[in-house]
């Protein structure tokens, strides 16, 4: 497991676990690809003072990616782990999923279950609600990522964005998966572990877990017609895989 003590060396793992992926032709590479443009959208917000405070921000940063490649790297060495997380990473054993069902479901278990955890950790012995606007700010970055994610797939299926107007049933399947991002939800489950006894803090994780494990159905198995379009959009994908991340990586 690397030692992460720095936002500079989030960046490195994650470009360590976007290069690994590509030799192995990963499909786990898609979200290390994807978060590895965020932390640098938030290494830039923070040299740029766009947060109220920097330096606890960046401590935000570092724990709340640690989440992830901490999940990484236990799921290749076949530990235990979230079942968000695990959810996410068993996708990649399928020969079905589009790539963006790949990334949505991982943004789906860092930002639904880890940023709260993340935010509740960075402020333990100072009030929670001091992080507030900070909190708001990040999460709007993490929140574009939807519509981020059609743009950058436009190279790998230049026709998606035709696609989703297709049926008003799969354009909803975005919709409904940003809606779910960019709700409270993952403050209030912040808040809610700060004001709770330590006893409890690990049940409440684990119901969490479970929630945002659900919430994983809207991406896996969107419905019928969405399933269908998938299946059409899979198997006009261009590139192979090494191709596709370099892809999320512009």
């Amino acid at each position: 497991m690397p030692e992460i003590k720095t936002i500079d060396d989030v960046i490195q793992t994650l470009q360590n676990i976007v290069k690994e992926s590509k030799l192995k032709t990963s499909t786990l590479g898609y979200f290390a690809a994807l978060y590895l443009k965020v932390t640098l959208k938030v290494k830039q917000g923070i040299a740029e003072d766009f947060f109220d405070d920097g330096l606890r921000m960046e401590k935000l940063d570092i724990i709340f990616a640690k989440r992830y490649i901490n999940a990484y790297y236990d799921f290749q060495a076949q530990k235990e782990i979230t079942d968000a997380w695990k959810k996410a990473f068993n996708l990649s054993e399928k020969f079905w999923p589009i790539v963006l069902q790949h990334l949505l479901i991982g943004m789906n278990a860092h930002i639904n279950l880890d940023l709260g955890i993340a935010a509740y950790e960075v402020t333990k012995g100072s009030n929670i609600l001091n992080l507030k606007n900070d909190f708001n700010k990040i999460n709007s970055i993490l929140s574009s990522l939807v519509t981020d994610v059609e743009n950058d797939l436009s190279t790998i299926y230049p026709f998606l964005k035709k696609i989703l107007k297709l049926t008003s049933k799969f354009d909803n399947f975005l919709v409904d998966f940003s809606m779910e991002i960019a709700r409270d939800g993952a403050w209030d489950f912040a808040v809610r572990l700060a004001n709770s006894n330590q006893n409890d803090i690990q049940e409440l994780i684990n119901t969490r877990d479970k929630n945002v494990t659900e919430t994983a159905l809207l991406i896996t198995n969107p419905g019928i017609i969405a399933n269908i379009i998938f299946s059409i959009v899979r198997l006009s994908e261009k590139g192979s895989t090494a191709q596709k991340i370099n892809d999320l990586t512009k």
